[in-house]
C-alpha cells in the first residue's frame, strides 16, 4: 500500500494554502502589477476585447469578401487601418487603441484574474480527463502491459471532479453574476437588435450560445467524465475482493461505451469552454488541437507519478520497459500535438481570409513571446530530450523533460484564453502563478490520497501475470 506521509500532506496543503493567498490577494488586486499595456507589439483586438478590426469588417458586411480583404486589407473604420496586413491600430497619449472604448478596456482588465483563475482550472482539469481517456482506452483494448498502472491512472482521472467545479462555477458566475466578461458572448443585448452591443453574428449562433444551454451542457460533460471514473474505480475496488474476471468485462464495455461519449463531448467541450472566447472565430480542427494538449498534459503528469513512486520504492512489479512505453506515449503525442497545431496554423495563415486570420494576427503580434516559447517548449524539447531509446528509461531525463512540457501547455492555454479575454493587458502576476500553485497543491493531495485508499497493485487484473512481465 501507498502511504501519503503526514510531510507529504504538509506540503501539499501549505502549497494550496500559500497559492489561494496569492489568488486572493490577486483578485483584491486585480493582477499582480499595473495592467500592462501590450500595445507595442504588432495586432490588438478591439472587437468588445475580442475581436480584431478585421472582424469588425466582417460584422459590418460579413457576406463581403473583396479582393482587397482576401489579400489581407480590411478596413473596419476611418481609424482602422489595414488590419490583416499587420499593421497596428494607432494609440492614444495613453497607450491605449482608439479603437477600445472606456468600457471595453474595463472589461478587459476586470478579466484579468478570472482569466487566470480558469486557465489555471482548465489545465489542471485537463490531466484528469486525459488520465481518464488513457484508463480508458487501456480496457477498450485490452492492453495488459499497463495492469500494474492502472491505479495510477485511476486516481489522476478522480482528480478531475474538483477543477471542474471551479470551472462551472466561473461559468455561473459570469453568466448569471456577471462578475466578469470573459465571454463576449454573454453581453446583455448582444442578440436583441435594438441594443448597443447587438451582435449580428453572434446573434445568429444565439440557440446554441446561450448561458442555460452552456451550463447544461458543461454539467452533462462533467458528470458523464465523472460517473465514468467512478464507475471503473468502483469495479476493480470489488475485483480486488471478490476476484474473477466478471468486472474487467463490466470495465470493457463501459469503457467502449466512454470512448464514444468522450469523442463527442470532448470537441464540444473544446469549442464550448474556450473556442467560444473569440466567438467570431472557428476552426473545425479545434477539438482535436485541444483534445492533443490535454493528453500530453496527461500523460506526462502519469510519467511523473510513475518515476517519483519508482524512487520512492514503490511499484516493484514496474520495470524500465514500461517507463519506456510511456515515453514514447508522450513523445509521440508531443510530435502529434505539433502536427495540428502546424496545421491549423499553416492553413489559416496562408489562405489570410479576414475572418480567420485575425485569430493568429493578435497571438503572432502582442502575444509573439509566449506564443513562440510555447512551441519551443512543446515540440522542440521533447525531440532533443527524449527521442533516444536510452531517454526514456532514464528518470531524471523524464522528469526534466515532464516538467518541461508541462509548463509548455500551460502555456498553451495561456495563449488559447488570454488573447480573447484580457486583450493586451496580459501578464504573469499572482492569480496566474499562485493559481498554479494552488492547483498543483490541491492535485498532490487529491491524487496522492487516492492512492493511499486502495492497493497500488491490482493483484486479481486477469493481466496483471502478463504486466509483470512486460519486456520490448
Amino acid at each position: 500500500m501507498f502511504e501519503f506521509t503526514s510531510k507529504a500532506k504538509t506540503f501539499a496543503i501549505a502549497l494550496f494554502a500559500v497559492g489561494l493567498i496569492g489568488v486572493i490577494a490577486g483578485f483584491v488586486t486585480n493582477g499582480s502589477v499595473d495592467h500592462e499595456d501590450h500595445s507595442s507589439h504588432d495586432m490588438h483586438a478591439t472587437h468588445e476585447g475580442h475581436d480584431t478590426p478585421a472582424e469588425e469588417a466582417h460584422d459590418k458586411g460579413h457576406d463581403a469578401h473583396s479582393e482587397e480583404g482576401h489579400h489581407g486589407e480590411v478596413h473596419a473604420d476611418d481609424h482602422h487601418a489595414e488590419a490583416a496586413g499587420g499593421h497596428a491600430a494607432s494609440h492614444d497619449d495613453h497607450g491605449n487603441h482608439h479603437g477600445l472604448d472606456a468600457e471595453t478596456i474595463a472589461h478587459q482588465k476586470a478579466n484579468r484574474p478570472w482569466s487566470a483563475l480558469f486557465l489555471n482550472a482548465f489545465f489542471w482539469f485537463s490531466i484528469g480527463l486525459g488520465a481518464l481517456f488513457f484508463l480508458s482506452i487501456q480496457y477498450a483494448a485490452s492492453a495488459g502491459w499497463t495492469a500494474g498502472l492502472l491505479r495510477i491512472f485511476e486516481a489522476v482521472a478522480l482528480w478531475l471532479i474538483i477543477p471542474g467545479l471551479v470551472i462551472v462555477a466561473i461559468f455561473i458566475l459570469g453568466g448569471y453574476g456577471h462578475m466578469h466578461h470573459m465571454y463576449h458572448w454573454m453581453a446583455e443585448g448582444i442578440a436583441d437588435p435594438a441594443s448597443p452591443n447587438y451582435d449580428s453574428i453572434i446573434a445568429g449562433k444565439v440557440g446554441y450560445l446561450n448561458v442555460p444551454f452552456f451550463l447544461v451542457r458543461a454539467l452533462i460533460y462533467l458528470g458523464g467524465w465523472y460517473f465514468a471514473a467512478r464507475y471503473i474505480r468502483k469495479n476493480t475496488l470489488a475485483e480486488d475482493t471478490n476476484g474473477g474476471d466478471m468486472y474487467y468485462r463490466k470495465n470493457f464495455k463501459a469503457s467502449a461505451i466512454f470512448l464514444v461519449f468522450f469523442a463527442v463531448t470532448s470537441s464540444m467541450m473544446a469549442w464550448d469552454w474556450i473556442m467560444s472566447i473569440d466567438a467570431h472565430w472557428f476552426s473545425t480542427l479545434f477539438g482535436w488541437y485541444t483534445f492533443a494538449g490535454l493528453f500530453v498534459s496527461a500523460l506526462t503528469a502519469l510519467n511523473l507519478i510513475i518515476v517519483y513512486l519508482k524512487n520512492k520504492g514503490y511499484m516493484e512489479w514496474i520495470n524500465e520497459n514500461h517507463l519506456h512505453d510511456m515515453g514514447k506515449f508522450m513523445f509521440a503525442f508531443s510530435v502529434f500535438w505539433t502536427y495540428l497545431w502546424f496545421s491549423q496554423f499553416m492553413l489559416i495563415w496562408y489562405s489570410d481570409i479576414p475572418e480567420e486570420v485575425t485569430y493568429y494576427m493578435q497571438r503572432f503580434g502582442e502575444y509573439k513571446l509566449p506564443f513562440f516559447i510555447m512551441v519551443a517548449l512543446n515540440f522542440i524539447f521533447p525531440v532533443l530530450l527524449i527521442m533516444s531509446r536510452d531517454a526514456k528509461r532514464n528518470y531524471p531525463i523524464i522528469m526534466f523533460t515532464g516538467i518541461i512540457v508541462l509548463l509548455g501547455h500551460w502555456l498553451d492555454h495561456f495563449v488559447m484564453i488570454m488573447p480573447g479575454t484580457v486583450g493586451n493587458y496580459w501578464g504573469f502576476g499572482l492569480v496566474e502563478v499562485f493559481g498554479f500553485i494552488m492547483f498543483m497543491g490541491l492535485f498532490i493531495y487529491v491524487v496522492f490520497t487516492n492512492l493511499s485508499k486502495a492497493p497500488l497493485h491490482q493483484k486479481n487484473h486477469p493481466m496483471s501475470v502478463e504486466s509483470e512481465h512486460f519486456t520490448l
